[in-house]
């Protein structure tokens, strides 16, 4: 969550494969054993594992994180597609990054909502495992919680689940799925990002963008509203320096492109990109109700997604 300016400034490599063999396609009727079917809970406590060894990207752990996640998408009955992308690391060396991308049709397939959240971490430092419960394993169980929830009851619009890799070094994969949007839907929307939704000594999730998207003022007073946690605006304004998010995380590339957005998230905790970051030691009580937040907001949107879509000067 919310890499450094510095390593921002590297520079996108050209994109080594798009999406993979065919067009992304909707998902199918859920056909697999209800077993099978983890919750997002039970994804975040699989995710954050030592064994997925810090899901660092470009290497054995993010690979595994892939396929575990790839697997759960799956057994929704949902088809997946890879975006393969190539990055450069922090040392410079070239690395392969891949986004998992899937389609829930919605009753009008004219616009998609995307929801992003990324799936990588910063892998294992001195022999230490940075485990990312928090960041971001967190944020991919809203991804699954929206997703089970648009299965359950059919949305309105397209909705596409973006679980993005290489956010930490720079972003890279939604730089990529931004930049070969055109390959995926004739019309994104709109950007519903997810980074570290709950954590540790925290009394509020953040819905940053309004600043930017001030046509969401309203739907997002009465989620503040209505929320089973506190839930605040702002980090967003550019006066706030280092405190605005409006870049510094996967709904930035979709910003840039004048695409509308609302990040959920919490403000920096003790556990932030250290080892401490476990799943035992998340609220869970504030994580149940962050994931019922993002749904809320998922589907208020879709049902206004022309509305939330069109800042006041496009009117």
């Amino acid at each position: 969550m919310r890499f450094t300016i510095l390593l921002s400034a590297m520079a996108l490599l050209p994109v080594s494969a798009c999406i993979a063999d065919a067009p992304l396609q909707a998902g199918g009727s859920n056909t697999a054993q209800p077993t099978d079917i983890l919750t997002p809970v039970r994804i975040t406590e699989i995710l954050s594992a030592d064994d997925m060894q810090g899901r660092l990207a470009g290497e054995e752990g993010a690979s595994k994180a892939r396929i575990f996640l790839m697997e759960q998408l799956r057994r929704r009955g949902l088809a997946v597609s890879e975006q393969g992308f190539t990055f450069l690391n922090s040392q410079g060396e070239v690395k392969n990054g891949i986004n998992l991308l899937t389609r829930i049709s919605g009753k009008n397939s004219a616009s998609a909502m995307v929801i992003t959240a990324h799936y990588d971490h910063v892998g294992i430092i001195d022999g230490e495992t940075y485990n990312g419960a928090s960041d971001n394993a967190t944020g991919v169980a809203g991804a699954f919680a929206i997703a089970d929830q648009f299965l359950a009851k059919m949305p309105e619009n397209d909705v596409i689940i973006a679980l993005l890799d290489a956010e930490e070094p720079g972003l890279f994969g939604a730089k990529t799925f931004v930049k070969q949007r055109a390959f995926i839907s004739s019309d994104i929307a709109f950007n519903i990002n997810l980074d570290m939704i709950a954590g540790y000594e925290q009394d509020a999730l953040y819905a940053s963008g309004s600043y930017h998207n001030p046509q969401l003022l309203p739907l997002l007073t009465t989620l503040a509203q209505d929320a089973p946690i506190n839930v605040k605006l702002g980090h967003d304004r550019p006066e706030q320096g280092t405190d605005d998010w409006t870049l510094l995380s996967d709904h930035g590339p979709f910003h840039d492109e004048g695409i509308a957005f609302i990040y959920f998230g919490v403000e920096d905790h003790k556990y932030y990109h250290k080892p401490g970051d476990t799943f035992d030691t998340l609220p869970k009580e504030f994580f149940a109700g962050a994931l019922r937040t993002v749904v809320m907001a998922a589907q208020a949107i879709d049902k206004e997604l022309k509305t939330a879509a069109t800042k006041p000067d496009e009117d």
